[in-house]
């Protein structure tokens, strides 16, 4: 299982990105900016927990370490 974080800021693009911290990004917010999101088999579940505690917000996948989660 991985670790997954939401990153508090939003993207230019108005998305709110989950990264995985398990495999490392190059792109991960600064430990401040992260929101815990808990272990998940894939980064689906990741996301769908994003998109249950924060229903207002836009979430994607990190094109670079969530990319089977990345929408756009």
């Amino acid at each position: 299982m991985s670790e997954f974080i939401l990153n508090r800021n939003r993207q230019d693009n108005g998305d709110y990105e989950v990264h995985n911290t398990t495999a490392g990004c190059l792109y991960m917010p600064f430990e401040q900016n992260q929101i815990p999101l808990g272990s998940h088999l894939t980064c689906s579940g990741a996301i769908t927990r994003a998109k249950n505690n924060y229903p207002n917000h836009r979430i994607n996948g990190c094109y670079y370490c969530c990319n089977a989660c990345h929408t756009r």
